[in-house]
C-alpha cells in the first residue's frame, strides 16, 4: 500500500490520481526491493579498494567488451544534442531553459535541485505543464511574465540516484526510492504527449556504478513499456559516467541498455568526486587542489577519450561536460568567462564529443558558436570513432594527478562547501557561488579532497600539516569570511551553523561518507 506523508496542494493531488497511484505501486512491487542489493552491491566492492584493490576492466564480461553489436537507434530529436542546458525544476528556470536556444534542456531532479517535497512535487506539476505547452509564469516581485517559445529544447529528465530515497512516500510500510518515484510520476503523466509531440519519454540516469544498475533500468523500461503497450525502445536513457568504477564498465553498461539507450555523458565534476571516494584510502593517489584538476590532466583526458571511442563504436552519442561558469556583469571579466567557456568547449570538440552541457543560458551562444564549426553540416561527430587511438589501459585510467595542494585551496574548499549546503538544506541545490554555478558534485569535491588530505595527513604547500584542528581553525575564520561577504543579516538568519556542523561531521570522519546529500536529507522538509 502507498502512503503519502506529507500534505499536497491541488494542483499536486492531481499528480497522485487512483490511476497514477496504482502505476506507482505497480512499479514499486515489481522493483522497489532490487535497489538495497545494488547499494550493498556498491558497499561490497567499495570495501574492496579500501583494501588496496583497483577499478579494473572486468575479464568475466571481456565477450561484451569484444562483441560486435550496436545500440537499437537515436530518435530524430535526439540526433542533434550539440549543446544541452541543465537546471533544477523550478518554474522560471524551466521556462528559461527551455527557451535558452539549446538543443536540449536537462530537468534536474538530482544535483541541482534539492529535494524538498514541495520541489519535488511542484516540479513534477512544472515538467507536466511543460510537455503539455501551457507553462507559464509571473514574477512576483518585477510583474514579468514568462511563457514558452514555439520551439522549446527537447525535454529529458534526469531522476535521482539509486542512493536516494524519497522519505515521504512509503510502500507496504518502506520509504521508495526516489529514482523510481521521479520516473513513475514523469513517465506517467506525460509519455503520450511526448509522443504526440513528436518527441519521447527521454531521462537521464545519474551515478551508476555498474552495468548491473543498468541492467535494473533496463528491467524498469522495458516493464513500464509492456505495461502501457509501447514498442520496445520507446524509453530512451542517456546514463552519465561519473563515477570511477562505471568508467570500467561503459561497453558492458550499452550492452545492457542496448534497447533504450542513446548516449553516455561526461559528468566530469562528480567523476572526480568519485575518484577521490573510490580511492580514499590509496596514498598515492590524493589529489591536489580542484583548480588544478583540469580535463587537461592524463586521468581525465583518457576519460574523455575512451568515452568517445567506446560510444562511437556501438552507435551512442557521446555527451561532454558542464561549463559551470556564470556570465558577468563586468565586460573584461565576461570575455574572460567566455573565453574559458571556449577553450573548454573547443577541447570537447577536437576529442570527438556530439555536444556539451552549459549551467546558464547566456553561455549558449559561445557553446553553441565552438560545435557549429566542429559539426559542420553533421547533426554529430559519430563518425569520429578514434578508432587510431592507442588502447587506453586502466594505469591511464587511474593515473595520479600532479599539482599543489595549497592553503588558498583549502579555505577555498571549506567556504563553497559550506555555502552549498547551508543553501541546499535550506531548499535551494542550485546556487551562484564566486561566478559559477554550483550543484551538489561540486560540494562533494570541495569536502571529499579535505578529507583525503586529512585521511593521509598530507601537508600543504606552505608547510601545514592538514589535520582535524586545521581543518576546524579555517572553518572558523572561513565562516567569519562569509559573514563579512554576505552580511551579517543574511548569515544570521540562515542556518550557516548547521552547514558547519554537516561538513565537519562528513569531513573529519574516519569513514568515508558516500554522499552529504544522504545525512543533507535529514535536515530538510
Amino acid at each position: 500500500m502507498l502512503k503519502v506523508q506529507n500534505g499536497l496542494t491541488a494542483e499536486q493531488k492531481q499528480l497522485l490520481s487512483e490511476s497514477a497511484q496504482g502505476w506507482v505501486q505497480e512499479l514499486m512491487a515489481a522493483f522497489a526491493d532490487k535497489v538495497p542489493g545494488l547499494l550493498e552491491a556498491r558497499s561490497l566492492r567499495q570495501q574492496a579498494f579500501d583494501q588496496g584493490q583497483l577499478p579494473d576492466f572486468l575479464p568475466e564480461t571481456q565477450a561484451v567488451r569484444d562483441g560486435d553489436w550496436q545500440i537499437r537507434g537515436i530518435p530524430a530529436d535526439l540526433t542533434d544534442r550539440r549543446v544541452e542546458i541543465t537546471g533544477p525544476t523550478e518554474r522560471k528556470m524551466v521556462i528559461n531553459a527551455l527557451n535558452a536556444g539549446t538543443k536540449v534542456f536537462m530537468a534536474d531532479f538530482e544535483d541541482s535541485l534539492s529535494p524538498t517535497w514541495q520541489a519535488v512535487m511542484q516540479g513534477q506539476v512544472n515538467l507536466r505543464d511543460a510537455v503539455d505547452r501551457t507553462i507559464t509564469y509571473t514574477d512576483p516581485k518585477s510583474g514579468k511574465y514568462y511563457s514558452l517559445t514555439d520551439e522549446p529544447a527537447v525535454l529529458i529528465c534526469r531522476v535521482r540516484g539509486l542512493h536516494l530515497p524519497e522519505k515521504h512516500v512509503t510502500f507496504n510500510g518502506r520509504v521508495v526510492p526516489g529514482c523510481l518515484w521521479d520516473f513513475a510520476l514523469y513517465f506517467f503523466h506525460n509519455h503520450k504527449r511526448l509522443l504526440e509531440n513528436g518527441s519521447g519519454p527521454y531521462f537521464y540516469l545519474p551515478k551508476l556504478q555498474s552495468h548491473l544498475e543498468a541492467r535494473f533500468w533496463s528491467q524498469v523500461f522495458c516493464f513500464t513499456e509492456d505495461r502501457f503497450g509501447l514498442p520496445r525502445g520507446t524509453i530512451k536513457a542517456t546514463v552519465l559516467i561519473e563515477t570511477l568504477p562505471a568508467v570500467f564498465e561503459m561497453d558492458e553498461i550499452l550492452f545492457e541498455l542496448k534497447d533504450h539507450i542513446v548516449a553516455l555523458n561526461c559528468g566530469r565534476w562528480d567523476y572526480i568526486f568519485s575518484y577521490i571516494k573510490t580511492l580514499g584510502n590509496h596514498p598515492d593517489r590524493v589529489l591536489p587542489d580542484r583548480q588544478v584538476v583540469t580535463m587537461d590532466q592524463p586521468f581525465l583526458n583518457a576519460y574523455s577519450r575512451l568515452l568517445i571511442r567506446t560510444c562511437h563504436k556501438r552507435g551512442a552519442l557521446a555527451m561532454g561536460g558542464m561549463a559551470a561558469f556564470i556570465p558577468a556583469k563586468e565586460a573584461e571579466r565576461n570575455q574572460w568567462v567566455l573565453n574559458k567557456v571556449r577553450q573548454d568547449k573547443e577541447l570537447e570538440a577536437r576529442n570527438g564529443h556530439d555536444g556539451t552541457w552549459i549551467a546558464h543560458p547566456g553561455l549558449a551562444d559561445t557553446a553553441l558558436s565552438v560545435f557549429d564549426e566542429a559539426l559542420g553540416d553533421s547533426p554529430n561527430q559519430l563518425a569520429v570513432t578514434r578508432e587510431g587511438d592507442a588502447p587506453i589501459t586502466a594505469a591511464e585510467l587511474l593515473a595520479p594527478c600532479e599539482g599543489e595542494r595549497t592553503e588558498a585551496g583549502m579555505r577555498t574548499n571549506i567556504r563553497v562547501a559550506l555555502q552549498y549546503i547551508e543553501a541546499w538544506i535550506d531548499g535551494n541545490g542550485c546556487v551562484p557561488i564566486y561566478g559559477l554555478m554550483e550543484d551538489a558534485a561540486t560540494a562533494e569535491i570541495c569536502r571529499a579532497s579535505i578529507w583525503q588530505w586529512l585521511r593521509h595527513g598530507k601537508t600543504l604547500a606552505g608547510g601545514q600539516k592538514v589535520t582535524a584542528e586545521l581543518f576546524t581553525r579555517f572553518l572558523t575564520e572561513e565562516m567569519a569570511q562569509v559573514r563579512e561577504e554576505l552580511g551579517a543579516d543574511r548569515f544570521d538568519n540562515g542556518r550557516f551553523r548547521e552547514a558547519a556542523e554537516l561538513l565537519t561531521r562528513i569531513t573529519v570522519s574516519d569513514r568515508f561518507v558516500p554522499f552529504l546529500t544522504e545525512p543533507g536529507y535529514t535536515l530538510i522538509d
